[in-house]
């Protein structure tokens, strides 16, 4: 299993070419002005956007963006799990669940509160790490672009 750790400056390069691998598992390429712009909300202490990286072996081989935001069911914190991309090379060996778990117990010394995430219908094989980790919800996601 990999360490896990806030993002650094010096953690650039791996982390682009780590989420390009995700946005290509997701059939999206991210234009240069997308990268730059989440790196740079990830480099600002003042952004909502916030960062783990799973190292093993002095590489960088995952990822969690997550932020915080209020929840209306609790007038309280609760937390988004944004992205998580483990490389393929590293995917069984508990990496995903301790870059989870490393945002949940941020969220839960920030305040606590409900930490939620989605993914695609089809992505199986994060589904049965997901499920071991949290409650599956009934909820359906919708999205429009404005």
């Amino acid at each position: 299993m990999s360490d896990v750790r806030d993002i650094r400056e010096g953690d650039r390069d791996a982390w682009r070419r780590l989420f390009t691998e995700y946005g290509d598992f997701y059939e999206t390429a991210f234009e240069d002005r997308v990268l730059d712009g989440v790196w740079a909300w990830l480099m600002d202490a003042e952004s909502e956007v916030c960062a783990v990286v799973a190292v093993d072996e002095g590489a960088v081989v995952g990822f969690a963006h997550y932020r915080q935001l209020p929840d209306t069911f609790t007038a309280g914190a609760a937390w988004f799990l944004d992205d998580l991309y483990v490389q393929p090379a590293h995917r069984g060996s508990g990496t995903g669940e301790a870059l989870i778990d490393a945002v949940a117990d941020r969220a839960a010394s920030d305040g606590g509160g409900t930490l939620r995430w989605i993914t695609a219908e089809d992505n199986l094989r994060a589904q049965k790490v997901y499920d071991r980790v949290a409650k599956r919800t009934t909820w359906v996601t919708y999205e429009r672009g404005t």
